[in-house]
């Protein structure tokens, strides 16, 4: 190999821990990740679906969690046998409640930011001793490209904004130990969360006119992927014209 060739990340082998894998976008992950031949640590709080996708694929191992309360997670993880092969931690978990300030009491705030940003960071945290050790990456799942201040959508602007900063400082600390940090803001996708949120605010819901949640996939293990002497910092989607 010549010199200034770039080494390319195996595509096949490893490990990804995928939170919120029974959603939309985690059940396309996952079965994109697979295709490459990645074990995958799917997280989810939904049994019966975890259940299935760990006997629809040999590749698939299922861990039951709830986001909800971050506490919980290190005894979740701490004797995961995979994690001596991890290389890659996806937090595609999330929810989206509609709802404006006065509406929406402690509790709403807890768990949105629970869920979407406090989680993230908590199972980045425990999963960095096997990250730094296999040169992984993080990749945090975000919300559309430019998201600011939108009426009625405060809890969840304000937790995608927090896992944004998250993202920045994370790199920043953990590029010296070879973990690579990628913030992925999709435009919209066909999701059944979509499809609420859309309903909630009124408005319609085409899923045609949507990124597909297998092409967001796609670009996750692209950025995976990418040769070790470059990362993608920042991952920008909207859906086509």
């Amino acid at each position: 190999m010549q010199a200034n060739e770039a080494r390319e990340t195996p595509s096949a082998g490893g490990t990804v821990l995928v939170s919120g894998a029974t959603g939309g976008i985690g059940t396309a992950l996952v079965e994109a990740l697979i295709r490459k031949g990645r074990t995958v640590v799917a997280l989810g709080r939904d049994a019966d679906r975890l259940a299935e996708l760990s006997d629809e694929h040999s590749l698939v191992r299922p861990l039951r969690a709830d986001l909800r309360h971050p506490e919980s997670l290190a005894d979740v993880v701490a004797d995961l046998p995979e994690l001596a092969e991890l290389d890659a931690f996806v937090h595609c978990a999330g929810v989206s409640p509609v709802a404006s300030v006065a509406d929406s009491p402690a509790d709403l705030w807890w768990e949105v930011l629970a869920v979407n940003l406090v989680s993230a960071a908590e199972l980045t945290r425990l999963l960095l001793p096997a990250l730094r050790a296999n040169r992984g990456h993080v990749v945090l799942v975000n919300a559309s490209p430019g998201l600011h201040a939108v009426p009625d959508w405060s809890a969840f602007a304000a937790s995608k904004a927090g896992l944004s900063e998250l993202a920045g400082s994370l790199r920043q600390e953990e590029g010296p130990h070879g973990v690579r940090v990628t913030s992925v803001h999709p435009g919209a996708t066909a999701t059944e969360l979509l499809r609420e949120v859309r309903g909630a605010f009124g408005r319609d819901y085409d899923p045609a006119a949507c990124i597909q949640p297998a092409t967001l996939a796609r670009a996750v293990v692209q950025a995976l992927d990418l040769p070790r002497d470059a990362q993608i910092t920042e991952l920008h989607l909207r859906p086509g014209p």
